[in-house]
């Protein structure tokens, strides 16, 4: 009986450690946006993870390539909408925005996932679910106008907080593909699988941008993205969600927000306002109403 209780005890800081790496990849992603560009950067981490993954996994993927063959497609797909898009735009919003922003609009995957799901599921949201995201948008817009709404007209102020948005709105289209399909891969195979597709996909940017070189600089946080937010956090999560399951796992996320904001205003010096405080509260309501009594749609998290 002891030994069970140590176990869910332990395992609900395995969902606390995955969400507080992801947060603190935030906070670096801003950070290197002055040293690296946004391809090049998202190049190495994936070329990373991959280096990493190549002797633990590469022969077992060889030996199961008709799985390749099989998903070509979704495996394509998946990594286009989760690994491309979605973090290529937060690279490029992490230098138009803060961090704590981007914290607080990356949030925002529970709910966007809800009506994704509508659209490509066919799941129709309860009143919960957009009353919650009606609410969440609202603490959103809050935010971004800094309790100013007139502000949002002038869009260039705001860029890197819609290009996040954006970002985020991808990144719901792969949970739900991830749940439409359910491929039937090992998990650790789909994600190299996904990578492989990542870093062919970031040729032709690479051919038309350059690819900007690793110095001193920026080492460390390349390290840092393709190691602990590509490859430890999302196994991390996965035991989490063995032990404790997708709904208690997922609620997690909420604290993004919150590590974010810790970590960027220790780390990089940025103001939390009122806003953020009035505006996150708002938002963190929303998400919790949203996700009431729909069980049936969870985002799927598996790269930040």
């Amino acid at each position: 009986m002891n030994a069970k209780t140590s176990t869910v005890w332990w395992a609900f800081l395995l969902p606390i450690l995955a969400v507080l790496i992801w947060s603190m990849n935030i906070a670096v992603t801003r950070y290197v946006a002055d040293f690296i560009t946004p391809v090049s950067i998202s190049f190495y981490r994936w070329l990373v993870a991959f280096i990493v993954l190549t002797p633990f996994i590469a022969k077992k993927t060889l030996q199961n390539r008709h799985l390749i063959r099989q998903h070509f497609w979704q495996f394509a797909i998946l990594s286009a909408f989760g690994m491309v898009l979605y973090q290529g735009l937060a690279y490029s919003a992490a230098h138009h925005t803060t961090a704590t922003n981007m914290g607080i609009i990356n949030a925002f995957i529970p709910v966007f996932t809800i009506f994704v799901s509508m659209l490509i599921l066919r799941e129709i949201p309860n009143r919960f679910a957009v009353i919650g995201s009606i609410l969440s948008f609202m603490g959103l817009v809050y935010v971004m106008a800094q309790g100013d709404f007139a502000s949002l007209l002038g869009l260039g102020g705001h860029s890197g907080d819609f290009v996040m948005i954006l970002a985020v709105f991808f990144y719901a289209f792969y949970g739900v593909f991830l749940k439409k399909w359910q491929l039937q891969v090992p998990l650790l195979m789909s994600l190299y699988i996904q990578i492989g597709f990542a870093l062919l996909y970031h040729l032709p940017f690479i051919l038309w941008y350059g690819l900007q070189g690793i110095d001193s600089q920026n080492i460390a946080s390349v390290l840092y993205a393709g190691l602990f937010p590509s490859l430890i956090a999302p196994f991390v999560w996965m035991l989490a969600v063995q032990y404790l399951g997708p709904n208690r796992t997922s609620i997690f996320m909420n604290l993004m927000p919150v590590f974010t904001a810790i970590i960027a205003f220790f780390w990089l010096k940025e103001a939390w306002t009122i806003y953020h405080s009035i505006g996150g509260v708002i938002i963190l309501l929303g998400i919790v109403l949203a996700q009431k009594k729909v069980n049936k749609v969870q985002a799927v998290k598996v790269v930040n």
